[in-house]
């Protein structure tokens, strides 16, 4: 079977016209993204100059062997460091528990205990299946309106962009990572959730689950006292 290539405009008008919608697609294509860098730039610092701050949230990246990926490895080594230096008093692990064999809150939970962060100052949400779920969730189930959130670099603009529209006051901390398959994958793959955020920035979805509110962070917190 013969496939008919598509036929280019012959005359001027119709050439101009292809070309204004070419445009028109790409500007709307880079709006989410320029939408992300304008919300989250003055909002990015490092875990030598993120301002103090009670609570900090590591989003989940994925787990090896039942053990935290190299990059959330990476998530979670920073929060530890912010709570040994007394910049932050407890964390709020939010990933994946959707299947039995994979829990990524009870994951994180373990290896930060191991790097000297006492279990009663760590916080589990187990419903955290994307950023915005984490976000909508740290605000509406544990109560917290200003947090440091920490992830690579390729997503903390989108986590602060999300967490700011759900409430959350929030600085970033983008941990650095090797440049490998995997950055690149997750560079190019923000291009295309930079659209999903827009599309949840606008409509305010409800997380797959919400339920009741629950006192962890605050119980974390009192503790710290």
């Amino acid at each position: 079977m013969k496939v008919r290539r598509p036929r280019l405009p012959r005359t001027r008008t119709g050439q101009r016209r292809l070309v204004q919608a070419v445009m028109l697609g790409c500007v709307l294509a880079l709006l989410p993204a320029t939408w992300m860098y304008v919300v989250a730039g003055d909002r990015l610092r490092t875990t030598a100059d993120v301002p103090r701050t009670e609570v900090a949230v590591v989003f989940g990246a994925g787990l090896w062997d039942g053990e935290p990926s190299p990059y959330l490895a990476h998530r979670l080594d920073a929060a530890a460091e912010l709570y040994r230096e007394g910049r932050i008093e407890v964390v709020l692990v939010t990933g994946d528990n959707s299947r039995e064999d994979y829990d990524e809150p009870d994951a994180m939970r373990s290896y930060l205990t191991r790097r000297g962060v006492p279990d009663v100052r760590i916080v589990s949400d187990y419903a955290g299946f994307d950023t915005w779920d984490s976000c909508v969730r740290a605000r509406k189930i544990f109560g917290v309106d200003r947090a440091v959130l920490i992830s690579q670099g390729f997503h903390i603009r989108r986590a602060v962009a999300l967490c700011e529209e759900a409430g959350v006051s929030s600085y970033g901390v983008g941990v650095d990572a090797v440049h490998d398959a995997t950055w690149y994958y997750g560079g190019v793959r923000e291009l295309i959730a930079a659209g999903k955020a827009a599309v949840d920035a606008v409509f305010e979805p409800d997380p797959r689950f919400l339920g009741p509110r629950e006192p962890g962070v605050a119980r974390a917190l009192a503790s710290a006292r």
